[in-house]
């Protein structure tokens, strides 16, 4: 699944995105600053800034929530901040294994 939009993608076809764009240097290809997406999103965000392409479109860093938890405290901290506080309690509540409903 995308973290990005959550569209389900093929295995063979799914892409790794670098968060936090690596410029040719290798210290960026760390597991908190990686995610899955599409080829879609990985396109469209291509070498631009994590919170460009954030606040194009905040339904992504509400998708975040839940696929990139992962991710460094930094870029968590960004994404709570963009997604806001609906989307936050939202994403806890469908985390919590005892609640009984998806919403």
């Amino acid at each position: 699944m995308c973290a990005y939009c959550e569209r389900v993608v093929a295995e063979r076809v799914i892409t790794l995105d670098h968060v936090t764009p690596r410029r040719g240097q290798s210290a960026y290809d760390r597991r908190d600053n990686l995610v899955l997406c599409c080829r879609l999103c990985n396109a469209a965000k291509k070498d631009r800034s994590f919170l460009s392409f954030l606040l194009e479109r905040p339904a992504r860093a509400a998708s975040l929530l839940t696929h990139g938890d992962h991710l460094s405290h930094m870029l968590i901290d960004l994404v709570h901040q963009i997604a806001g506080p609906e989307a936050v309690a939202r994403a806890k509540r469908l985390a919590d294994p005892d609640y009984p409903y998806s919403d």
